[in-house]
């Protein structure tokens, strides 16, 4: 999908800009811990982690769609099965949380787990607490990853959480901005359309990519 509204290269370009938002020295100081949200962030925070002794982690997680609906998403759980809810799509739909709750459930157990066990052989999300966290993603149409990053890892008690996002809706920014401890971006969009269209080249991400980057980084 091309648009005319291309920023950025490819994610290489992406990193090369938010490193100079992002105090490199005091992430590399302070041992940032970098937690990618989706496996373009996973990329994405790969150039970002280059040549520092940064940990890399991916927090992994699952949609859960409206009932006969699979475009539409109504909330997210995580690997630690904190789960975030769209309350207004629910309300929309007329939903019942037992639905979304069970589904949680289900998503967890056949997607999730499955995920961990390939990419890390099982082991848990590294360690946080008392950490600094930074939450990486390519872009966001709803923020609801970062939302349900934000969560999982609050729960965990770090030090503290920052955001890197090249791209974001203006409107996703404004509701970050009271829950994350900062956030570095390059631009908010006021109509943001597609995290795609904001890039030259976005190829999708390999299984063995992953596999590849999370065995590095650990």
């Amino acid at each position: 999908m091309k648009c005319n509204s291309v920023m950025l290269e490819n994610r290489e370009d992406a990193a090369a800009r938010l490193k100079d938002i992002i105090p490199m020295q005091q992430m590399k100081s302070e041992d940032w811990k970098v937690i990618a949200l989706s496996s373009g962030g996973l990329v994405l925070a790969s150039y970002l982690t280059n040549k520092t002794q940064n940990k890399m982690d991916f927090l992994f997680s699952a949609s859960i769609y409206a009932p006969n609906n699979e475009e539409c998403e109504v909330a997210r759980v995580s690997e630690t099965e904190e789960i975030v809810i769209n309350e207004e799509l629910v309300g929309s739909f007329g939903i019942e949380y037992d639905y979304i709750y069970g589904e949680a459930h289900r998503k967890h157990e056949d997607k999730i787990l499955s995920y961990t066990y390939r990419y890390r052989k099982g082991r848990q999300l590294m360690p946080l607490r008392d950490k600094v966290v930074l939450l990486v993603d390519e872009g966001s149409e709803t923020g609801c990853k970062f939302m349900l990053g934000l969560k999982t890892v609050l729960a965990m008690q770090p030090k503290a959480v920052y955001i890197a996002v090249p791209i974001v809706p203006k409107a996703v920014l404004e509701a970050l901005e009271p829950l994350a401890d900062n956030i570095f971006y390059i631009q908010a969009i006021e109509d943001y359309v597609q995290t795609k269209c904001y890039y030259e080249d976005l190829d999708d991400v390999d299984n063995e990519t992953i596999e590849k980057l999370l065995g590095d980084k650990n």
